[in-house]
């Protein structure tokens, strides 16, 4: 494999924090001397991202891809397909500021004795519907799989590719919260763990791109597909 680091950053309309985020990673991912590539999907944003976007097309260690909007979840699965192949580790972030790369090292330095490891946000100010999803998205896998995770859906995460690649090619590419799927997967495994408490940050830019409304069907969808694929 060519890197330590495969990151998969999944973006859609951010265009007002996007270029701050890639830079923030590649500083702090280089100040470590960790050997990395950053992979950013742009998911059919339909602000400026790609634009903005273009100054990192020198960049030896980001490589971009633009492509149709198919969702964050099927987008994750399209990052993580790629990146098991070019590092032993791989690292889901979403790109809104919300959990930084400044806390990365606190699952990095300690990766070697796990083969998972996952933040858990803490200071998190959420809607009380939203609070209501999570705690249910939690309760859900921790009936069905265990209580391995504490945060199933939590967009930093950092896992050994071999394991990641085995559980990724039986989850159906059109999923919509394959993170809680995979949460459910390693709560199922004979694996090693962390759960390491990360600060939250509100979101200073933009805007969450599923509504309130919205989240209420997704997160009945997001329930069905994980009772029907347990890989």
């Amino acid at each position: 494999m060519n890197y330590e680091l495969a990151l998969v950053m999944p973006v859609y309309n951010e265009e007002e924090c996007i270029a701050a985020v890639t830079r923030s990673w590649r500083e702090h991912l280089d100040a470590q001397r960790i050997s990395h590539i950053l992979l950013i999907y742009n998911d059919g944003s339909k602000d400026r991202t790609a634009e903005v976007l273009q100054q990192f097309e020198t960049d030896p260690f980001v490589r971009i891809t633009n492509k149709p909007n198919s969702g964050h979840g099927p987008t994750i699965l399209t990052g993580y397909a790629q990146a098991v192949r070019l590092a032993p580790w791989v690292f889901q972030c979403d790109s809104d500021d919300e959990l930084r790369a400044e806390d990365f090292p606190k699952l990095w330095d300690v990766r070697e004795r796990y083969d998972a490891l996952f933040g858990i946000r803490t200071d998190r100010q959420q809607s009380w519907d939203r609070r209501f999803v999570s705690e249910c998205s939690r309760a859900m896998v921790r009936l069905l799989f265990g209580g391995g995770v504490k945060d199933v859906n939590v967009p930093f995460r950092l896992i050994r590719s071999v394991l990641l690649a085995e559980i990724i090619q039986k989850i159906p590419a059109a999923s919509f919260a394959p993170n809680v799927i995979i949460a459910g997967a390693m709560a199922r495994r004979p694996v090693r763990v962390a759960n390491i408490p990360i600060p939250h940050h509100p979101r200073s830019t933009g805007q969450a791109s599923v509504s309130n409304w919205k989240l209420w069907k997704y997160a009945f969808r997001a329930f069905r597909q994980t009772l029907t694929c347990r890989p």
